[in-house]
């Protein structure tokens, strides 16, 4: 079972330590005021796109608001070992995740990449919202179905498929049948 969903207060913790107002963290992020206050309350399961936004306002990486503690050395995830997950949801959504991201390179120091497992719920949204960042995504299918929206363009990806691409082009990853899929999935974004 996921652990509460905190990136919230790290964002709220890392904006203040900057002194910088919610205001002045959306206009910079180009997202909306109310976006920013939902986050931050907890009211909202943010979606990965914006997260990118704000880390890059705030001069940190992605996984720092994903991280507690930093290491120097390599981080070694076993097989047996489940990573807490973290929930993200379709954009603008604040009900249940589609998405449960569990980090394997959490803790890492000065890491460029964001390694994650990724489970992949089926969604009930009817509607598939695109979104872009800065930075490139590669993805494994674990297990299940995925269908990822790139651009103009749709791939249907089956156990064993990747894909990898630049994130800035507007896209979605889900999953494309009533089962769950999981995937490998390796974010950079640019700092």
């Amino acid at each position: 079972m996921a652990e509460k969903n905190n990136i919230g207060v790290k964002v709220a913790q890392i904006r203040e330590s900057r002194k910088i107002s919610r205001q002045e963290l959306a206009e910079r992020s180009e997202l909306d005021t109310g976006l920013i206050d939902r986050i931050e309350a907890g009211e909202l399961i943010p979606s990965l796109s914006p997260l990118v936004k704000i880390a890059r306002v705030l001069g940190v990486r992605l996984g720092t608001f994903l991280d507690d503690q930093e290491h120097i050395g390599p981080v070694l995830t076993r097989s047996g070992d489940r990573p807490k997950a973290v929930m993200f949801s379709e954009k603008g959504r604040a009900g249940r995740a589609d998405l449960d991201f569990h980090a394997l390179g959490a803790d890492k120091t000065g890491r460029h990449m964001e390694p994650f497992v990724i489970d992949i719920h089926p969604s009930s949204a009817r509607e598939i919202v695109l979104s872009a960042h800065e930075g490139e995504e590669f993805i494994f299918v674990l297990s299940g179905t995925v269908e990822v929206s790139y651009g103009r363009e749709t791939y249907l990806l089956e156990e064993g498929d990747s894909i990898y691409y630049d994130s800035i082009v507007s896209h979605n990853v889900h999953c494309k049948s009533d089962r769950d899929a999981r995937i490998l999935a390796v974010v950079y974004t640019p700092f």
